[in-house]
């Protein structure tokens, strides 16, 4: 019997292993492809002809690879790795700019980011900075923020406590336990599990590769839960894991602040996704050196070397099937026409309703494989972002380059419930949640760019039905209610932000608006208003979901890329462009981007030493 069983172990692992370092395609990752640095392009109207190519049937290439549908990272990332083997892709923005999550824009003289606030894992050795790099052919600078770079704040003005943040992956517990003396055990165990967790990521990127049969045996046998401890604790919600650990509450809101990076309260988040938030941060936090629009605007131009495109005011009405369903093109609609695109290969960075419920024709939308998919996932929360422009310098304005954690109290699952659960008319008064950042801060050619002036970005969560009844209007003009009920939210805010911030004063706000859940509808296509793709709770880290939503779907030759098939976030989403082009070009790119920056370190060593 033993022998039966080892035999079968022997027999899965070699199977496993032969998917783990499968390598037959062509390799994106092959050289390093870093050049010298050039000088950097504040000119908004030369960046724009990078940014803002608009959409005409004369500019879309001939004999196309491939289409993407959507100028996010996920699109984005996937059509360079495309393009560095040679691939000819187009990819079509509905917006007028492309970079989606990444795209910033300027109002009354002041440029906002709209989703890049801070990314992690950008140690020079580490692959995903490697990954980065060659992505942008190293051209994309990165500046580290502060250390504290997060401070979370708990309780009203009258009982407020602060708690810096710091990253290392000594300090980070080390400056924990001085701000909770007595609570070394729980923080250490808490230390331990997250990177437990972290490290068990490996089978997630798996079921997303290997062939769907072996993907489904994994999870619906229970091997995966074994084999991985992601896995495992990804049933557990982050609330049931802190309030194992201490009966401390502000130090269980401290091991759980970050909730507010996926959009789940504690109670309905996954430990295991909470995991890698915590470890992604461990080594540091950077913000990209001219802005978020430097991360499209370098990853242009190397599609376009490879005889691709990407072009915006594209706005895809459907994907186009041909007799034996297989994916043949896209119809994007200029003015009142369709125009067709066709290519052999359409891949979709809407994301997965946008791509199942709206693109797919109603026949092949009933399939039952698509319906499975669509019933595993849920809506996203909707996403709310004040925009501030400021009249002063960083240090006459009190801003660092950090990010402040504002929460009305420590009982984050009762004040998240009751506020989502409210009526907007009260709800707009009491946001339990504030994120707050200033971009112009942790940009060291900010001064340069806009001097003299200063921005905060303010992120919190609204639902979409608050503001559904006016989602067909004018989007600069939605009628009066609409903007009091913005201004609500925004009055609410401000509050918060001077009380945050002694320097800054009413007077020294120039601007300030709002982006509501519908405004993200308009502007980067998420059906309810989202900013983190489909649902991130507990049910999406089921081994049984991963196993099927996968960068494959059920029609021939269309794929999935993006937050939507790996994780949400900067990261994520690259994550989702890398198992999809593994999928397309049958090798694994998780392993050609760790390989690659194996090597380029070994090479610095070997140039240090010398």
């Amino acid at each position: 019997m033993w022998l039966i069983v080892a035999a079968l172990a022997v027999v899965l692992a070699t199977v496993i292993l032969k998917y783990v370092f499968r390598s037959s395609g062509p390799n994106p990752f092959e050289t390093d492809t870093r050049e010298p640095l050039k000088k950097k392009v504040f000119d908004k109207k030369e960046k724009n002809k990078v940014l803002k190519q608009g959409f005409l049937t004369s500019k879309v290439p001939d004999n196309l690879d491939a289409i993407i549908i959507g100028s996010g990272i996920g699109g984005l990332g996937l059509a360079v790795l495309l393009a560095k083997v040679g691939k000819k892709v187009l990819v079509l923005e509905q917006h007028d700019r492309a970079g989606g999550c990444c795209h910033t824009f300027t109002e009354k003289g002041f440029e906002f980011d709209v989703g890049i606030h801070y990314i992690g894992d950008l140690l020079d050795h580490k692959p995903f900075r490697c990954m980065l790099d060659q992505m942008t052919n190293g051209q994309l600078q990165w500046e580290p923020l502060e250390n504290p770079f997060d401070q979370v704040v708990l309780g009203p003005p009258e009982n407020r406590r602060q708690y810096p943040i710091y990253s290392g992956r000594t300090r980070f517990p080390e400056e924990l336990k001085k701000c909770f003396p007595g609570e070394e055990k729980a923080i250490d165990e808490y230390m331990r599990l997250v990177k437990k967790c972290g490290r068990g990521i490996w089978l997630l990127a798996l079921l997303k590769l290997c062939p769907a049969p072996l993907a489904k045996f994994l999870a619906y046998s229970g091997l995966a839960k074994h084999l991985s401890f992601f896995f495992k604790m990804a049933p557990r919600s982050l609330t049931e894991v802190v309030n194992e650990l201490t009966d401390n509450k502000d130090l269980r809101a401290v091991f759980a602040y970050i909730f507010g990076t996926y959009g789940n309260a504690p109670r309905d988040s996954s430990f295991a996704m909470h995991s890698l938030l915590t470890t992604h941060y461990l080594n540091g936090a950077w913000y990209p050196k001219g802005g978020a629009s430097e991360i499209a605007y370098h990853m242009i131009p190397i599609i376009e070397q490879a005889g691709g495109a990407v072009l915006v005011r594209a706005p895809v009405n459907r994907i186009l099937f041909n007799d034996a369903k297989e994916a043949c093109g896209v119809s994007v609609m200029k003015g009142q026409e369709e125009v067709h695109i066709r290519a052999p290969m359409v891949i979709s960075n809407a994301g997965i309703f946008n791509t199942y419920q709206k693109l797919l024709p109603k026949e092949l939308q009933a399939m039952p494989a698509i319906q499975k998919q669509l019933g595993m996932m849920k809506y996203g929360e909707g996403g709310l972002s004040i925009f501030l422009g400021l009249n002063g310098t960083k240090e006459e304005l009190g801003l660092k380059a950090d990010n402040y954690w504002i929460f009305s109290e420590n009982n984050f699952d009762e004040l998240v419930e009751e506020y989502l659960n409210g009526e907007r008319e009260e709800s707009c008064k009491k946001i339990p949640l504030l994120f707050v950042a200033s971009p112009s801060a942790k940009d060291p050619t900010w001064e340069e760019r806009s001097p003299g002036k200063s921005t905060l970005s303010l992120v919190s969560f609204a639902n979409y039905s608050w503001f559904e009844e006016w989602k067909d209007g004018k989007v600069t003009n939605r009628g009066p209610d609409y903007k009091e009920l913005k201004q609500s939210f925004i009055d609410t805010a401000v509050g918060v932000v001077l009380d945050i911030f002694p320097k800054i004063t009413r007077d020294k706000i120039e601007y300030a608006d709002a982006g509501t859940p519908i405004t993200n509808t308009h502007y980067i296509g998420t059906p309810k208003g989202e900013i983190y793709g489909a649902d991130h709770g507990v049910a999406r880290f089921t081994p049984e979901l991963n196993a099927t939503v996968r960068p494959q779907t059920p029609l021939k030759n269309l794929y999935l890329t993006g937050q939507d098939v790996f994780l949400c976030g900067f990261a994520g989403a690259l994550a989702g462009a890398l198992c999809c082009g593994s999928a397309i070009l049958d090798r694994n790119l998780h392993l050609d981007a760790i390989g690659l920056a194996k090597r380029t370190k070994f090479m610095n060593d070997k140039l240090k030493g010398e």
